[in-house]
């Protein structure tokens, strides 16, 4: 934030001012409603300088969206993949500041939307408006904060989110009951995050019966933000099954293992990846 000053005076603060254009996350679900794969991987992981070479091979290969996780010690939604990578990352030196720095040119190479996937007291340490101004600044599009309880979204910083054009991706899960859903897709922007059972993240082969039924409980609800789902798809199989039921699907641990496989020479691999989910 820039500071104007007057002699020894400092009179007032000033934001810096930013034209809001259309979010690009809304522009994608405005031009594609079915099979939009989203790909996460982790910040600095598998080297510190590697986040916007996976990025920008992810985006080259045709992923929708790409979330960025931000390394945490504690995470509580992360499965032994994502939980390794984090822990990784933050032994190569990875944290919020650095990434920001790393993503500061991203916007001249890919026009994919970002989000960046985190847990809120990273973002509470660095300063929540410095970092929603932060990310506007260097073009990210949506934040998803899986322990900001919703109530304290909705009073303390919607409105900031908002100023900012970010899009706050919330979550749902097979035992949020249905008042509490229409609620969180009442102030929900960009999609609805959909996890797929009430488990930690981590790759599975398959979709169970159960999930299933879960999945047409939700798209019988019509409600009017755009649904990914999450946790446990790792492949074309289950990619196909849960875009039956929403307009696309998230891919977490599978693309991290891919990652730790091919750690020195990724570029191809990840190709291959985004290829064979997509069915191109």
């Amino acid at each position: 934030m820039q500071t104007i000053y007057s002699g020894r005076f400092t009179l007032y603060p000033i934001k810096p001012t930013f034209v809001i254009e259309m979010n690009r996350i809304d522009k994608l679900f405005q031009e594609k409603q079915n099979n939009i794969l989203a790909v996460y991987f982790t910040a600095g992981y598998p080297g510190l300088g590697d986040t916007t070479k996976v990025l920008r091979s992810l985006a080259d290969s045709g992923a929708d969206i790409i979330e960025v996780g931000i390394p945490y010690s504690d995470p509580v939604a992360d499965g032994p993949t994502i939980q390794a990578s984090g822990q990784q990352a933050l032994d190569n030196g990875m944290n919020l500041k650095l990434l920001l720095e790393q993503l500061a040119d991203i916007r001249q190479h890919t026009q994919t939307p970002i989000v960046l996937m985190g847990y809120f007291n990273t973002v509470l340490v660095y300063g929540v408006e410095r970092f929603c101004m932060k990310c506007k600044e260097v073009g990210v599009d949506g934040l998803i904060l899986p322990d900001l309880p919703v109530e304290e979204y909705k009073e303390k910083y919607a409105d900031m989110f908002a100023e900012y054009g970010l899009c706050n991706i919330l979550l749902i899960s097979p035992t949020t009951k249905e008042e509490r859903i229409r609620q969180i897709d009442e102030i929900s922007t960009g999609f609805l995050y959909m996890v797929s059972s009430n488990a930690i993240t981590g790759a599975k082969g398959s979709v169970e019966d159960a999930q299933e039924e879960y999945f047409k409980r939700i798209e019988a609800m019509n409600l009017k933000t755009p649904r990914l789902i999450g946790f446990g798809i790792s492949n074309r199989q289950t990619f196909e099954r849960a875009s039956k039921y929403a307009s696309g699907a998230i891919i977490g641990s599978a693309f991290v293992n891919l990652l730790t496989e091919n750690e020195k020479d990724f570029d191809g691999p990840i190709r291959e990846f985004v290829k064979e989910v997509k069915g191109l």
